[in-house]
């Protein structure tokens, strides 16, 4: 499948039926802790990773790197769960706006809500603090793999967001994780529909095959 349509298939999904199908491949994708900003809001798009560390003599940047960010993509920043500082504001978000960014992914905190709702900018954290970032962290690499909440993001894996929260799909896995998550969600679909029909629960469950669906492949 050509990688537009892949993610464009790919947002039509919701994060639950995506993690369902990763524990059935048996790969971690939630981001714990990591929620959106503006509810309503859903973003899916190749990860762009910016990695932050404490400054220390060299003062550094915080923001500089969003100039190189393609249309489309999703910025994901790893800041190692900071919540005393804020990497991510206005400035950032109208930039990232104006140039057709997808969202942004923040293991850490933002600041300047009000923007970020006006704009309808999609933007998922551990929270929000006020407290600026400079001198107190600096990016020191981009596009190399980061962890947000405990779990591995290479540049161009794919970045889904809901209001449920936040999965990242391994690029070589997407289609394959499509597709299970289709299956999965189709099933659960037809479940519904049989104890509309005036089935149980239990007895739509076992017909339909509900306890296997997320099991790992072996």
């Amino acid at each position: 499948m050509e990688q537009k349509q892949l993610i464009a298939a790919i947002k039509k999904m919701d994060t639950a039926s995506i993690s369902d199908a990763m524990d059935k491949l048996g790969i971690s994708c939630g981001l714990l802790g990591i929620q959106a900003v503006v509810s309503g809001n859903k973003i899916c798009g190749e990860a762009f990773t910016v990695h932050y560390i404490p400054c220390g003599l060299e003062k550094g940047n915080v923001g500089d790197f969003i100039d190189d960010v393609e249309p489309g993509q999703v910025v994901v920043i790893d800041n190692g769960g900071r919540t005393y500082c804020t990497v991510w504001g206005d400035i950032m978000t109208y930039t990232a706006k104006t140039k057709g960014i997808e969202g942004t992914v923040i293991d850490g905190v933002c600041r300047d809500v009000a923007g970020i709702k006006e704009l309808d900018y999609g933007v998922y954290t551990k929270g929000k603090y006020m407290v600026t970032g400079k001198e107190r962290v600096t990016v020191d690499a981009v596009n190399i793999p980061i962890a947000i909440s405990g779990v591995q993001v290479r540049p161009g894996d794919i970045i889904l967001g809901d209001d449920s929260g936040v999965v990242v799909i391994p690029k070589e896995r997407a289609e394959e994780v499509l597709e299970i998550a289709k299956h999965i969600e189709e099933v659960e679909q037809n479940i519904i529909a049989e104890v509309k029909n005036g089935s149980t629960l239990k007895v739509a469950r076992e017909r339909l095959g509900y306890h296997n669906l997320q099991s790992k492949n072996k």
